[in-house]
């Protein structure tokens, strides 16, 4: 796909698998200056609490996810998109899913952290709900670099939001008149 085509993009977004190890490589050594290596990948995903996820596309793996499990948040670790495929809705997508995973009884929370010259990723994230919360001072153990903390926070959608509002008042009980009061046009 190329810039040109840049349309909405329906991808299926399912748990990692080793076999996609190879196509997940590549997209993290396309997108990233300091990409992690296999063994990090392996590594990290050794812990139960971490989980992989992958967006698919005819069968082509065009992005991934890796996050990890707390008892209230959930910690972005490592998120791509396949250059081919950036500015397709690829990343909201993938970003969306992992939100719906958020509750009030349980995970209210979503971090990461972001190279304070990773603008792009910092626009994304900002764009799909997240604020920056704090500053981590020479964060990256490759660069003098800092890194912004990200967060997105548990919304319960309000069901009265969408519901019709009733323009007619209850009537008072007493004297049978209503609260609604019409406008005199002039």
């Amino acid at each position: 796909m190329t810039a040109n085509q840049a349309q909405e993009v329906h991808v299926h977004i399912r748990w990692m698998f080793r076999r996609d190890m190879i196509e997940v490589l590549d997209i993290d050594f396309d997108s990233f200056e300091f990409p992690w290596s296999k063994e990090d990948f392996i590594r990290c995903l050794r812990h139960r609490n971490c989980i992989g996820m992958v967006a698919e596309h005819d069968d082509q793996v065009v992005g991934f996810m890796i996050y990890e499990l707390s008892k209230t948040r959930l910690h972005i670790l490592n998120f791509a998109v396949s250059s081919e495929y950036r500015r397709c809705g690829v990343g909201n997508q993938m970003a969306a899913k992992l939100i719906k995973k958020l509750s009030a009884q349980h995970r209210t929370r979503i971090t990461l952290e972001v190279r304070e010259t990773n603008l792009a990723a910092q626009l994304f994230f900002r764009d799909n709900g997240f604020r920056a919360a704090s500053v981590l001072r020479d964060y990256y153990e490759d660069t003098p670099e800092d890194a912004y903390v990200m967060q997105y926070h548990y919304r319960p959608k309000r069901i009265a939001s969408s519901l019709s509002i009733n323009k007619v008042q209850p009537q008072d009980t007493e004297s049978g008149n209503t609260n609604f009061h019409p406008r005199k046009e002039s």
